[in-house]
């Protein structure tokens, strides 16, 4: 495998940790889930803003519009959907994601998912099984719609993202950082800031979610739509472990299984990436 290969894929396993703090973070802080979006947005602009040295200004292509709108559709889906159905539910069903992009991603980029993809995916919907299993119910029916559409969208966002491999998919983020700084500056304007408050939203801001996404959308570029998205999968299940760190909150002896199963198939898949000759993309 290629250097800048090896390299995204690292790049995908720090973002996957870095968006994995948000879950210990925001319990933490007494903002409104609204508010916590536009703040930790606009830090994350600024940094997108010094990363590009600029704010885009040209027509956008169909991918950058793609991406932009289904970037905005999950964080908003997400954060609905989070108030009107259990957290396990909402994060089970996003990860549904790699069904949708195993068709998105053939149809718009001719990319298709290897035989240690379909595995990975079985392996790691059954450590979700394990991890969520006790929590998983039917209640809050249309939370758990909104939350299989965040699935949609999250595939949708990924594949857009693959889309520019030959152009700059921070393009697309960056502006939806800025869209979604603007939608919730109300809320943030009426939130107390106080310097813990303050502390938290730089972190989920800078790091979390700024250079996070940094990561994420230079190493897109040179990963598989399908590829990057299992090996994400990692976020689910260490936000757990720093809700443990932080708050002392214990997963139970299903949840530690589940989250075995799913790191041991994400490490053997970005392994046999490593080896393995990656297919050749074009876009469609």
């Amino acid at each position: 495998m290629s250097k800048s290969k090896r390299d995204a894929t690292v790049s995908l396993i720090i973002t996957a940790i870095l968006w994995s703090t948000s879950g210990a973070l925001a319990k933490m802080l007494d903002w409104q889930p609204v508010s916590i979006w536009a703040g930790r947005s606009t830090l994350a602009f600024l940094v997108f803003l010094v990363h590009l040295r600029r704010i885009p200004l040209k027509r956008p292509t169909w991918a950058q519009v793609i991406a932009l709108v289904c970037f905005l559709s999950t964080q908003l889906l997400f954060i609905t959907s989070n108030k009107m159905t259990t957290a396990a539910n909402v994060i089970f069903l996003q990860y549904t994601a790699p069904i949708y992009i195993v068709l998105l991603a053939y149809w718009f980029l001719r990319e298709r998912p290897e035989r240690i993809d379909w595995i990975t995916m079985g392996a790691i919907f059954t450590g979700l099984l394990f991890f969520f299993g006790e929590e998983l119910n039917f209640d809050g029916i249309v939370g758990n719609v909104l939350a299989l559409l965040s699935g949609v969208t999250l595939a949708g966002m990924n594949v857009a993202m693959r889309a520019q491999k030959d152009g700059t998919p921070a393009e697309a983020i960056m502006m939806g950082h800025m869209l979604a700084a603007i939608v919730g500056a109300p809320s943030l304007v009426q939130e107390t800031f106080t310097p813990g408050n303050i502390a938290i939203i730089a972190f989920l801001g800078i790091f979390q979610i700024g250079l996070a996404f940094v990561f994420y959308a230079n190493a897109i570029k040179h990963v598989p739509a399908m590829e990057s998205t299992l090996i994400l999968t990692l976020e689910p299940v260490l936000n757990p472990l720093w809700v443990f760190l932080v708050l002392g909150e214990s997963p139970g002896p299903s949840a530690l299984l589940g989250g075995a199963i799913v790191v041991g198939a994400v490490t053997v898949r970005a392994i046999a990436g490593a080896r393995g000759r990656a297919p050749a993309p074009s876009a469609a």
